[in-house]
């Protein structure tokens, strides 16, 4: 594909709409007609982030006067909740445009669900039917046909990605899971809160939502779907004190017979022609620096002391792979363009 897509992006204003449009704004198909940040109405666009200084972006504008069916894809940065309203006014409106959509409102299949997690019903839960989860590596069939692409939240993209080729072989209890996960300040969004503060969250390591975490139920959606199970994650966050990283460490039981071999052997093959996941030479443990600021997911697997059971470690950057990256590989798979396009960021670092 050749020509420019006309696209929104609806709450510019976050981190994951800072990265969006740094990603974006170099993609050789997207265009940035619309960009909408509410608070920041009529600002321009490096007033709110100066990194995005001199780039040629429209200025900051409310929702509210949008001709969506000038536009070819909307990508959709708006808290839980928001998101549902605006999504269903689009669908409603026009036959156009696609939508991405980053936040949760579309993740989870069941309404029930959603309310029992997030604490109301969806507006417009029949919208589920033209929805597809968007974890890009496992899902490209459905993300290529349905009109709402719902990416998954930056935590279940790295445990998904490490887990999933492994519930699917039947190589690990999936009523046994234990998931130590651990992601940069920039995962609680942009917000002014306490607990992200530089004297509350430098040098210091917190859990949080401990037993409660909303991306437990797109865990357990997911690997329960490969598996043919229900099941219940024991999943614990943590809040560490860094801009951006994500790195999950999940505790596994084997099946009866497997080993740690058949465990790399299945990600090896599952992952060999990907390429934005990679699996690590034995010994090689996955760190936050390997993939900052790219839309990579590394993973390794590891023997765990005790018989019967094993370590996988995925790392990736939440605000990329985890999410605004994520977005736009599922872009490029829904509008049949080069997956890689726009991505080909080598990591940061130091």
């Amino acid at each position: 594909m050749s020509q420019k897509l006309n696209a929104a992006l609806l709450g510019a204003s976050g981190y994951t709409g800072a990265d969006l449009m740094r990603l974006g704004v170099r993609h050789p198909n997207i265009d940035f007609t619309v960009l909408t940040a509410n608070t920041h109405a009529g600002k321009p666009v490096e007033e709110v982030f100066p990194h995005l200084g001199g780039v040629d972006l429209p200025q900051l504008q409310r929702a509210d006067d949008i001709n969506w069916s000038e536009l070819d894809v909307v990508f959709c940065g708006l808290p839980h909740a928001t998101s549902q309203q605006i999504v269903s006014e689009i669908v409603k409106s026009t036959d156009r445009p696609k939508i991405v959509d980053m936040s949760a409102d579309f993740r989870l299949r069941d309404p029930a669900q959603y309310k029992a997690w997030y604490g109301n019903d969806h507006v417009d839960p029949q919208l589920q039917d033209i929805a597809a989860y968007g974890l890009t590596e496992h899902n490209r069939d459905a993300i290529r046909s349905k009109r709402i692409i719902a990416c998954p939240g930056c935590y279940p993209t790295a445990t998904l990605i490490a887990l999933l080729p492994l519930a699917k072989a039947s190589l690990i209890n999936v009523e046994a899971l234990i998931i130590d996960a651990k992601s940069g300040v920039t995962g609680a969004g942009r917000g002014l809160k306490q607990n992200t503060l530089a004297a509350e969250a430098g040098e210091s390591l917190s859990p949080y939502a401990v037993g409660a975490h909303r991306h437990t139920a797109e865990l357990e959606q997911e690997i329960g779907a490969v598996s043919g199970k229900e099941i219940k994650v024991n999943f614990t966050p943590h809040l560490i004190p860094m801009s951006r990283g994500e790195l999950i460490t999940a505790h596994l039981e084997l099946e009866s017979g497997k080993s740690v071999n058949d465990l790399r052997a299945v990600l090896e093959s599952n992952y060999q022609d990907e390429p934005f996941v990679r699996v690590l030479s034995e010994g090689k443990m996955p760190s936050t620096g390997m993939v900052r600021g790219s839309n990579t997911c590394v993973i390794n697997v590891f023997e765990d002391r005790i018989p019967g059971r094993a370590i996988v470690i995925a790392a990736l950057d939440n605000l990329v792979k985890g999410s605004a990256g994520q977005a736009l590989q599922n872009f490029n798979v829904a509008f049949g363009i080069e997956e890689t396009t726009g991505l080909s960021q080598i990591p940061m670092f130091p």
